[in-house]
């Protein structure tokens, strides 16, 4: 019987912990998606407990806890810190199986030096003991993403953000991690919902432009992609819930926006075509810029209309959902593709049953010179776990290229989410590993290593045009 969680966690045989610990293990972090907060970075927050930098926004944790019989004022509610800790340290028991349970002990030995496991027990002792290191002067928002060997964060962003944090950041010569934004345009796409017209008004104001037809709409939003850019943005990140492909003329577009300003309600064919016409002309800029577009296609979100009501969105009340993907992903790739205006792109599904669908889908548009040109992005959310990430690199793999993959990245929160590239890299090794010690793939080291090394940093460096010098 192995030990709980040892140096050759996950590394279960000799190639495995051969790749593992002399390639992947001290490779920099190129963390190309996550939902880091850049003020937080910018003011090198200090975290008065562990709740606060472990807890706070976590809605994995949040949605164990309630499967668990918590109730939410040791949730999301005015219990306090040490309340909720415990409440966690009680759920966490019950997590076997569950990649928390992982997650949440790789974070308190990096970061914490603490090999005792959490529970009702020893939750008393570790909240002391997290806490004493927490006041020293290296646990600070930019200590951490420094201790984590990062070099690139890229965070998430609205065009209506003025990315004061990012600039300000950018002139920190004592921090030499680069700290871009990505543009996040959900909401210029997502007109259906009930928070556009205040957002648009956001718009108005931010580009200071009389914003009174599609074609100054378009503008406007291009002026905000051109002000990204400047401040450093190379990615775009659009949460693609439902893929839609509807052909439409700019006119039919234009008479579309005049009812959405008007208040009217859009018919489901009048949306799908606004919606295609804008994230088309978008990614067109994209492509003009060198941008990646990355698209998070499969989410059902806001499922409980109860806690929606209560806690807003990105709470813990989402799920996978079934929606055709193929035919409308094909027409919107391919549409850009006709017109050399197809952007580097990377697909991640949410439902793991399009796994061969994304994993096929990006051997149609490839091309072009560039190594890897369209990815089929990292296990996301749901799939963020042992067996979603081994599908989809195998996935990768059996389909494409699995060695021109860009690789992991945290798509979290929290400053504590780095060991999850750690569980990544041992994931990866083993599988690597797996097929040498089959005799299904060559023992040749070196070889072997430097896959390693290129998945886990530098295809992403090669892959984003982004320079690592400040």
């Amino acid at each position: 019987m192995k030990k709980f969680m040892d140096e050759n966690f996950l590394l279960n045989n000799k190639v495995a912990v051969e790749l593992y610990h002399n390639y992947a293990k001290n490779m920099p972090i190129y963390d190309y998606h996550c939902h880091l907060n850049p003020e937080e970075i910018r003011n090198n927050k200090r975290y008065r407990n562990i709740t606060e930098v472990w807890l706070g926004g976590d809605h994995y944790k949040w949605r164990a806890m309630r499967s668990n019989g918590i109730e939410e004022k040791y949730i999301t509610g005015d219990a306090s810190d040490y309340e909720k800790f415990t409440a966690w340290a009680k759920t966490l028991s019950q997590c076997v199986g569950n990649p928390l349970y992982h997650w949440t002990h790789l974070e308190l030995q990096r970061y914490f030096g603490i090999y005792d496991t959490l529970n009702e027990v020893t939750a008393e002792d570790i909240w002391n003991r997290c806490n004493e290191l927490l006041n020293q002067e290296d646990f600070t928002a930019k200590e951490l993403i420094k201790r984590s060997n990062v070099k690139v964060v890229c965070t998430t962003d609205d065009p209506l953000d003025n990315l004061e944090h990012h600039i300000q950041l950018k002139e920190d010569k004592g921090f030499d991690v680069k700290v871009l934004p990505t543009f996040r345009p959900d909401k210029a796409i997502n007109v259906e919902r009930e928070e556009f017209l205040k957002w648009f008004e956001g718009l108005v104001s931010i580009t200071n432009m009389d914003i009174v037809d599609y074609n100054t709409y378009l503008r406007a939003l291009d002026s905000r992609i051109d002000y990204f850019h400047n401040v450093g943005c190379r990615l775009s990140d659009h949460a693609l819930d439902k893929v839609f492909y509807a052909e439409a003329k700019l006119e039919e577009v234009e008479a579309v926006f005049k009812k959405l300003l008007a208040k009217e309600s859009l018919a489901s064919e009048e949306l799908y075509k606004f919606k295609t016409y804008t994230l088309k002309h978008l990614a067109k800029k994209y492509s003009k810029y060198g941008w990646v577009m990355q698209l998070h296609i499969g989410a059902l979100r806001n499922n409980s209309t109860k806690m929606y009501k209560i806690l807003g969105p990105d709470t813990g009340f989402d799920s996978i959902n079934d929606e055709t993907v193929a035919i409308p992903l094909s027409r919107f790739l391919d549409g850009l593709d006709k017109e050399d205006n197809l952007p580097k792109t990377i697909l991640y599904c949410l439902n793991p049953n399009d796994n061969y669908i994304l994993g096929t889908m990006i051997g149609n548009f490839q091309g072009g010179g560039i190594p890897g040109k369209i990815q089929f992005g990292s296990g996301w959310w749901f799939n963020d776990q042992k067996e979603g990430m081994i599908s989809q690199m195998n996935a990768l793999a059996n389909l494409g290229l699995l060695a021109r993959f860009v690789g992991m990245l945290t798509d979290s929160r929290s400053f504590l989410s780095y060991p999850r590239h750690e569980y990544f890299r041992r994931i990866l090794c083993n599988l690597i590993g797996q097929w040498v010690e089959a005799g299904e793939f060559p023992y040749d080291l070196d070889f072997l290593g430097s896959i390693i090394e290129n998945i886990c940093y530098r295809n992403a460096v090669n892959y984003f045009d982004i320079q690592l010098e400040n």
